[in-house]
């Protein structure tokens, strides 16, 4: 079969080794007139503004997540590597999708069953291509894919088990408008089965918009984090007096045993936890699994206290919502310095700002965004001081506004790709220039 890979990034370099593997023909197209990654041999690259023309002329068509499928005008079949891995998967697959707080969902669900003696493959979103593991999984382990809207815009297939965390407009420099970011969200549900099950958001609006895709929603899809939940089919966790507890009266663990700071990371686990809950998994084996996880690289881990301060990295930090669940976290914190700004979008900053004022953050606005984000805090009556230079300049300006006991955050609330690589280069710069000062 001729194979087209469509992007070549690390999934569609993942992509083009399966395929090779199956002993298909693989061709490589990107629109890019260089590759920054290493072709096997063998395989033929259409580089170029161009390089889409030729698509109707192959059998498959493998996009890369975030590349949309309306760009791909062809009458070939387009696939991606989400829904070939749904396709032979032999494992139960349990799917997370949201605006924020995936990675770390995922992260600790897998921490959870692995500490139930469970074998655990941890795929997607997160940065593990999943059919570089797919040789691995048998039909007694368990898979937890984190996913995006990319990698559900044309899913075919749902997971056995859903979560749907907070939802907020996102990516919509990428999705036609917000409408189209919801329906591929909600893939997550669309084709599951009448025995799959779905647990979503206590209070967002759009989680439970996606949940009530699923199949048996009124019995089958159930909110975590709350305990007015009557769901006679499943159970889900919420906290009561500092523990764990279920909609079932079972008293699972003390919040202390979860490492990670912030109320949103509580709602995590309850999130986790309650997909965990049909798996037999002990009281003991939920509280090592939680304590287990101590994050993940970039999600609000703290880098050095300097003069009496303390600086944390929370690059993964693309959203508003992100940002605002962050500086939640510090309201102890006398002063709060939050670096603020990249690449746009399509995000509403009004919240995000509101909160800055309400908890009298000081911004340094930085990245292609920083003027837009300059005038918002002024009208705001927020204070902001705009920095035009790179991480270094940042971070040292940071400094000068930070006092004893204080607080820098960096959680930007935007995408990293005007002044960095992606996120993870965004949040080595930071540590960088703080273990410079």
């Amino acid at each position: 079969m001729r194979v087209a890979i469509v992007g070549y990034g690390i999934e569609g370099q993942q992509s083009c080794q399966y395929w090779l593997e199956r002993g298909d023909a693989v061709t490589i197209l990107d629109e890019r007139d260089e590759l920054d990654r290493e072709v096997p041999e063998g395989v033929t690259t259409i580089l170029g503004d161009d390089a889409m023309m030729s698509l109707d002329t192959f059998d498959m068509v493998v996009r890369t997540a975030g590349l949309s499928p309306h760009k791909l005008q062809t009458h070939t079949k387009v696939w991606s590597a989400t829904n070939e891995f749904f396709l032979r998967c032999e494992a139960p697959i349990i799917g997370v999708t949201g605006s924020k707080g995936k990675g770390t969902t995922s992260s600790l669900i897998a921490s959870i069953l692995r500490a139930a003696g469970h074998t655990v493959h941890l795929v997607g979103n997160i940065g593990v291509p999943a059919l570089g593991v797919l040789p691995e999984i048998t039909s007694n382990h368990l898979v937890v894919y984190e996913l995006s809207s990319f990698q559900l815009w044309d899913a075919e297939r749902s997971p056995h088990k859903a979560v749907v965390l907070h939802i907020e407009a996102d990516h919509l420099d990428v999705h036609a408008d917000f409408a189209e970011y919801i329906a591929a969200k909600a893939n997550i549900v669309k084709y599951q089965s009448r025995s799959d099950v779905c647990v979503y958001h206590p209070t967002n609006q759009w989680s439970q918009s996606i949940a009530e895709n699923q199949p048996q929603f009124t019995t089958h899809a159930a909110k975590y984090g709350t305990p007015e939940n009557t769901n006679p089919v499943l159970e889900t966790v919420f906290v009561e007096d500092d523990n764990f507890v279920t909609t079932k009266g079972r008293v699972v663990c003390a919040v202390a045993a979860l490492k990670l700071p912030g109320a949103h990371n509580i709602e995590n686990a309850c999130a986790a936890m309650s997909v965990c809950l049909s798996y037999g998994v002990t009281n003991e084996q939920f509280a090592n699994g939680l304590a287990a996880f101590t994050g993940l690289p970039h999600r609000l881990k703290f880098v050095r206290e300097v003069g009496g301060s303390e600086y944390y990295d929370d690059s993964i930090a693309t959203t508003p919502g992100s940002a605002i669940a962050a500086i939640k976290s510090f309201a102890h914190a006398p002063t709060k310095v939050l670096l603020l700004g990249g690449h746009e979008k399509g995000a509403d900053y009004t919240e995000l700002i509101d909160v800055c004022k309400k908890e009298r953050v000081v911004v340094i606005a930085y990245g292609a965004n920083r003027n837009a984000l300059k005038t918002l805090c002024d009208q705001a009556d927020v204070q902001c001081y705009v920095e035009p230079g790179d991480m270094n300049e940042v971070v040292k300006q940071a400094h000068e506004h930070v006092g004893a006991g204080g607080v820098v955050l960096l959680s930007p609330a935007a995408a990293s790709f005007d002044m960095f690589k992606n996120y993870a280069d965004r949040g080595d710069q930071f540590i960088s220039a703080v273990q410079s000062l």
